[in-house]
């Protein structure tokens, strides 16, 4: 028996569905949803922003167009093509999971949120999405986004962050999502979220297609809600970084192969902070020379738990090529830099210096 409270959701959806088709965002993984692209850009969206994953998706998918290709595809290749998005272990846990796709599924994406959360890398939210986008699963891909307007929509006064919540908003949108067209509910809710119920400041409620049913709007109170509790604040390190140099080559350190950016290329580096002085001793130290040294301007990079504030060095070490290199060290070109060793943004402020524009 239909109740006038399913009668109400149904309208509900409808509206939302109306609004997205009217206004959704044109982005290329949903021009061809295929398991694989939406995959692939569910992962590249985490902890990123959506401008800055096109140009990665393009050049990603015209250097490893499917998953064969990137279960066979070499790390160097793909952690060069992940340069720039961060949180590397992303990329290779889904190197893992197309591995074992190709060895398991017989090169196909399961099909089921259940059976794709058993692969690398893949969690409830991003299994979710590929199912309901993907393969037309009624099941609901909750991120922060759709978190958001559960807890407006509803007034939830319980903590965003906390499992007990996630589940409630989750058997909400269970109860509410559309059986024909579940992909777009989902990825309607995700625009809601990105574009009107925003995160910081006044969300834009006349715009809204649930601003009559929304209960924060209806009682004048959008930003009372989510409730989110106070973060903790980030552990500083201080760090002296060398970019080490001659007309041609600068000196890359491939990082150990667990902890913060394992496995990836980085400028030779030591704790602490040392004044140029003692910069030029901890490189004598260290079986280097330099004929000329200059200060940088400090940089940051703030991680999600860390916070690297950097003193950096401008070393010129004539003959660079030339030295004997223990194994985790190399000379790199800056053609190496722009084709092969992935450098992450933590680095970007040195990677744009004019010792590294000046190699020739």
């Amino acid at each position: 028996m239909i109740t006038n409270e399913d009668m109400k959701d149904q309208k509900e959806t409808e509206q939302l569905l109306s609004w997205y088709d009217a206004r959704r965002r044109i982005l290329p993984w949903r021009e061809e949803p295929t398991p694989y692209h939406v995959w692939l850009s569910e992962i590249m969206l985490q902890q990123t922003r959506v401008e800055a994953v096109r140009e990665h998706y393009a050049r990603f998918l015209r250097e490893i167009p499917d998953i064969h290709a990137l279960a066979s595809a070499d790390e160097d290749c793909y952690l060069k093509l992940w340069e720039g998005l961060g949180y590397y272990s992303r990329i290779r846990n889904m190197h893992k999971a197309a591995v074992e796709i190709e060895e398991r599924c017989g090169g196909e994406m399961p099909k089921t949120a259940e059976e794709l959360v058993r692969l690398p890398g893949i969690g409830e939210y991003t299994a979710a999405a590929i199912a309901s986008i993907a393969f037309g699963q009624p099941v609901p891909s909750v991120d922060g986004n759709l978190l958001r307007v559960w807890a407006r929509k509803t007034a939830s006064a319980d903590n965003i962050k906390a499992p007990a919540t996630v589940k409630s908003a989750r058997a909400y949108y269970a109860e509410r999502i559309s059986r024909t067209r579940p992909g777009d509910y989902n990825q309607a809710l995700m625009d809601l979220g990105a574009t009107v119920c925003l995160p910081k400041g006044q969300p834009d409620c006349d715009r809204c297609p649930w601003s009559r049913c929304c209960s924060a709007h209806l009682d004048g109170r959008e930003l009372d809600f989510p409730v989110v509790p106070a973060k903790a604040s980030r552990r500083v390190e201080k760090r002296t970084v060398f970019i080490i140099h001659d007309s041609s080559r600068v000196l890359l350190h491939r990082r150990g192969d667990k902890g913060l950016l394992a496995g990836l290329w980085e400028f030779p580096s030591t704790e602490g902070v040392l004044t140029k002085s003692s910069a030029v001793q901890f490189l004598q130290e260290h079986g280097l020379k330099p004929t000329e040294i200059r200060k940088l301007p400090p940089a940051k990079h703030v991680f999600s738990h860390v916070e690297w504030r950097m003193t950096g060095y401008d070393v010129f070490a004539d003959g660079l090529s030339a030295l004997p290199l223990p194994e985790d060290y190399v000379a790199a070109s800056r053609t190496d830099l722009e084709e092969i060793y992935t450098v992450p943004s933590a680095f970007a402020a040195f990677l744009n210096s004019e010792a590294i524009r000046s190699l020739l």
